[in-house]
């Protein structure tokens, strides 16, 4: 009985000293990952599926000229979608455009869908956050979007990175878990 007493309280204390040290460090990579997995079972359980066709989007972009995804077939896409007046978008925004700017050299293309409303606030967002890729929107709010009922968007930011033979290959609300399948998926991205 003793034994056990005393190895409950050396359990105890070693635990208590883990989370002393994850609080101190910041977390480690296991309670990161188990957030980043916590964040998707709540806010990427609407998403399409890995495997399944990617809808169509045929939009215009910022310029107003035509846009279709279909025209990237044979590569890698990563969709953005965000919205300027979002507040978790502009924080993620220097994330996706850091990815942009390590694969967009290696073939993968970006593109982000907004639902703003207006114009000329999603133009304003676009040079503030200094994002370079190609962005489309068809000018309605999430709830009222054709497309993000195509892509189950109940939340913002999501992102998906659709596969060059034109398929869902990741869904979801961390940015940092694109950069990683992007990684595993080009051999040279990793450089």
């Amino acid at each position: 009985m003793f034994k056990s007493a005393l190895l409950f309280a050396v359990m105890a204390m070693a635990a208590s000293v883990v989370s002393a040290q994850d609080k101190v460090e910041g977390g480690n990579v296991a309670s990161s990952q188990q957030q980043a997995a916590d964040l998707d079972a709540k806010y990427a359980t609407t998403l399409l599926k890995t495997g399944v066709e990617a809808p169509e989007i045929a939009l215009k972009t910022i310029d107003g000229k035509p846009f279709s995804l279909k025209s990237l077939r044979g590569k890698y896409v990563v969709l953005d979608f965000w919205a300027s007046w979002c507040p978790d978008c502009r924080k993620d925004a220097p994330n996706v455009v850091a990815m942009y700017q390590k694969f967009h050299q290696k073939g993968v293309e970006f593109v982000g869908v907004s639902f703003d409303k207006k114009i000329e606030s999603w133009k304003s967002g676009v040079e503030k956050l200094a994002i370079p890729y190609t962005q489309v929107s068809d000018l309605k709010n999430m709830r009222e979007s054709a497309v993000a009922q195509a892509y189950g968007i109940q939340w913002i930011p999501s992102v998906y990175v659709i596969d060059p033979q034109g398929k869902v290959a990741l869904a979801t609300v961390m940015s940092g878990k694109v950069a990683a399948y992007l990684t595993s998926v080009c051999p040279d991205c990793a450089e």
